[in-house]
C-alpha cells in the first residue's frame, strides 16, 4: 500500500467569498471505514497522516509562527502560575501533591507529545486528539467535547483573584459587588489586550510571565530565610511540628490534589498553539519540560514558606489571598506588602492573559471541526488576524458566571466544575493513545516522532480515573469547602456532559430522522488562511451521488 497519498481539492467560488473544497484523496491507506489522507503545515513539521474525517491541516498558520521557544516556556508558566499557589489554603502535608502533580504534569504532557507527533500541524491538544481517537460513533466525540468547551469558557475564578489581590494592594477588602466590579474591569482590559495583534499578546504574556516567575521565586527565598530564622517571625520551624497529624480523608486527599492539578492546569497549553510553532514536537518537549519542572520547583517552595511563616492554621482560613497574609507575615504592615500584592496582581491578570490566548485556540479547533453552528464565527481571524469570535465567547461566559456566583463560593466550585468534565476528556485521551497507536500499526504507517512509555500512560489513565471515582466519597459531615451541597460540581459537570450528548442525538440523529437528510462533511477555505469542515445537510435522495462525487472527509 503506497505511503505517498495527498488530499487533493476540487474548489468552487460561493456567495459570501468562501472556496468550498472537496476532500478527495488519489490514494490512501485506509481500515475498514477509516480513510487517511498526508498533510503539511507551513510550521516545518514533516508531512503525517490523520483520518480524512477531521478538519484540515491548514497549509498556513493564519494566526502565524509567532511562538519560538520563549514563549513556549512562558505560555505554560503563565497559565501555570496564577490563582492556584496565591490561593491555597492547604497544609505542609501537601507538600506530597505540589510534587506529585508535577509528575502527573508530566506524564500528560508525554502523552500530549506522542499525539502531537502524529498531527504535528494541528493546534489545540485534546480537540484533535479526541477526534483522532473515537471518530466513531460520528460527531459524538467532537461535539461533546466542542460544546462543553463553550459551555466552560470562562476564567471567574482567577478574576476573583485578581480583584482580592487589587483590593489587598489598597489595604483593605471591598464588598462583593465591587470585588465583581473589578473582576469585570480587569478581565475586560485582558480582552481588550489579546484582540487586535497576536505576536504583541505573546510578547506582553512573556513578559509578565518573566515578571510573575521572578515574583514567585522571591516568596520562595523569602520563605528559606524565614525558615533561617532571619525575619521577623518567630520560630519558624514550630510551624512543621507535628506536619501530618489528623488523618487525611478520602475527601479531603481529592480535593487536595484536584485544587494542585488545577494549579498546574496550564502545563497543556503551549499544545493549544502547535500549529504556530515552527518544529513543534522537539520545541515543545525541551521548553514544556523545563516550564514544568521549574514550576514544580517554585511552589514546592513557595508553600514551604507559607507554612514557616503563617503557619497551618492561619493559613487553612485564609481565602483566596494566602500569599498576602504571608506577606505580612514576614514584612509587617508596610507599603512593602502593598507592592508585592501588586506584584500578585500582575501574575494573575497574566494568567489570565495567557489563559484566553490558549483558550481561544481551543474553541477555534472546535469549530474548524464544523460541529459547531456558524463556522465562519469561529474560525475566521479577520478583521485584525486574531480568533476574534472565541474571544468574545470567552469574555462574555466570564462576565455571566463572576455575575452569577458570589465570589466567595465562585472560586471553589468553579476550579472543581471546570475540572471533573476535563478528568473525563483526559482520561479518554490517554486511552486514545492506545487506539491510534494500533489503528496506525494496521494501516502500516511510519512511528512518531515521540512515543511515550507505556508505564507513564497507564499512570496517567489511573490518576484521572480516581479523579473521576473519588469525589463521590462524600467529605466528613457532609460538609465541604463550598456552602451548598458537596457534589454540586460532579452534577453539574455530569449534566453538561449529558446536555452535550443530548444536543448530539438531536442534531446528528433525530433532526435528519424527521427532517430525511443526511449530515456531510465539507472543507470551507474563508480566504484568510482559515480553513475548517463544515457539516452540511444532504437530502436523503441525494446522498448517493454526494457520496461518489466527494471524497474519504465525507
Amino acid at each position: 500500500m503506497s505511503l505517498l497519498s495527498s488530499r487533493l481539492s476540487v474548489s468552487e467560488k460561493k456567495s459570501g467569498g468562501e472556496d468550498v473544497h472537496d476532500k478527495t484523496a488519489l490514494s490512501s491507506p485506509t481500515i475498514g471505514r477509516l480513510q487517511y489522507v498526508a498533510e503539511a503545515g507551513g510550521n516545518d513539521a514533516p508531512s503525517t497522516y490523520q483520518m480524512a474525517t477531521g478538519a484540515p491541516v491548514e497549509e498556513h498558520s493564519p494566526l502565524g509562527y509567532n511562538v519560538g521557544p520563549v514563549t513556549i516556556i512562558f505560555l505554560n508558566i503563565s497559565m501555570m502560575i496564577g490563582a492556584g499557589i496565591y490561593s491555597t489554603r492547604e497544609s505542609v502535608q501537601s507538600l506530597l501533591y505540589w510534587v506529585l502533580g508535577g509528575v502527573i504534569s508530566l506524564s500528560s504532557a508525554a502523552v500530549y507529545l506522542e499525539f502531537t507527533s502524529y498531527f504535528p500541524s494541528r493546534s489545540e491538544a485534546e480537540v484533535v486528539y479526541l477526534e483522532q481517537a473515537f471518530p466513531y460513533p460520528r460527531f459524538l466525540i467532537p461535539t461533546t467535547y466542542a460544546m462543553q468547551k463553550v459551555i466552560m469558557s470562562f476564567s471567574s475564578s482567577n478574576c476573583i483573584v485578581l480583584s482580592n489581590y487589587l483590593f489587598a494592594t489598597a489595604g483593605r477588602t471591598g464588598p462583593n459587588w465591587q470585588i465583581k466590579g473589578v473582576a469585570l474591569a480587569g478581565y475586560t482590559v485582558v480582552f481588550l489586550a489579546v484582540c487586535f495583534h497576536t505576536k504583541y499578546s505573546y510578547y506582553l504574556s512573556n513578559v509578565i510571565g518573566v515578571v510573575k516567575m521572578m515574583t514567585l521565586t522571591f516568596v520562595a527565598i523569602a520563605g528559606l530565610v524565614v525558615l533561617g530564622g532571619h525575619t521577623r517571625v518567630l520560630n519558624p520551624q514550630a510551624n512543621f511540628a507535628n506536619a501530618f497529624e489528623g488523618a487525611v480523608t478520602p475527601y479531603g486527599a481529592t480535593i487536595a490534589l484536584y485544587r494542585i492539578t488545577y494549579s498546574y492546569g496550564g502545563w497543556s497549553n503551549a499544545f493549544n498553539v502547535t500549529n504556530e510553532i515552527k518544529n513543534p514536537v522537539a520545541q515543545i518537549k525541551r521548553s514544556g519540560t523545563i516550564s514544568i519542572v521549574t514550576v514544580t520547583v517554585l511552589y514546592v517552595l513557595a508553600n514551604i514558606a507559607y507554612v514557616a511563616a503563617v503557619g497551618k492554621e492561619t493559613l487553612a482560613h485564609s481565602g483566596t489571598i494566602a500569599a498576602t497574609q504571608f506577606f505580612t507575615a514576614v514584612f509587617g504592615e508596610s507599603r512593602a506588602v502593598e507592592g508585592l500584592n501588586l506584584l500578585i496582581a500582575l501574575s494573575s491578570f497574566g494568567n489570565l492573559l495567557a489563559a484566553m490566548l490558549g483558550s481561544a485556540r481551543v474553541l477555534r479547533e472546535c469549530g474548524r471541526q464544523g460541529v459547531l453552528p456558524w463556522t465562519r464565527f469561529w474560525v475566521s481571524t479577520k478583521p485584525f488576524k486574531t480568533p476574534l469570535g472565541p474571544y468574545l465567547v470567552d469574555w462574555g461566559l466570564t462576565v455571566i458566571v463572576i455575575l452569577a456566583l458570589s465570589a466567595g463560593d465562585a472560586f471553589n466550585f468553579v476550579a472543581d466544575l471546570a475540572f471533573y468534565p476535563t478528568a473525563a476528556f483526559s482520561t479518554m485521551a490517554a486511552v486514545g493513545v492506545y487506539l491510534v497507536r494500533w489503528r496506525r500499526r494496521k494501516a502500516n504507517l511510519p512511528k512518531p516522532q515521540f512515543q511515550a512509555w507505556h508505564i507513564v500512560i497507564v499512570f496517567n489513565i489511573l490518576v484521572h480515573v480516581y479523579l473521576l471515582v473519588m469525589p463521590w466519597y462524600p467529605p466528613a459531615g457532609g460538609k465541604a469547602d463550598v456552602s451548598f451541597w458537596y457534589g454540586t460540581y460532579i452534577a453539574t459537570g455530569l449534566a453538561i456532559l449529558a446536555a452535550c450528548g443530548a444536543y448530539y442525538g438531536v442534531w446528528v440523529h433525530l433532526a435528519p430522522r424527521w427532517r430525511g437528510y443526511e449530515l456531510r462533511q465539507q472543507a470551507v477555505d474563508f480566504g484568510d488562511g482559515a480553513q475548517a469542515s463544515r457539516v452540511v445537510k444532504v437530502l436523503a435522495a441525494d446522498v448517493a451521488e454526494w457520496d461518489a462525487t466527494h471524497g474519504p472527509g465525507r
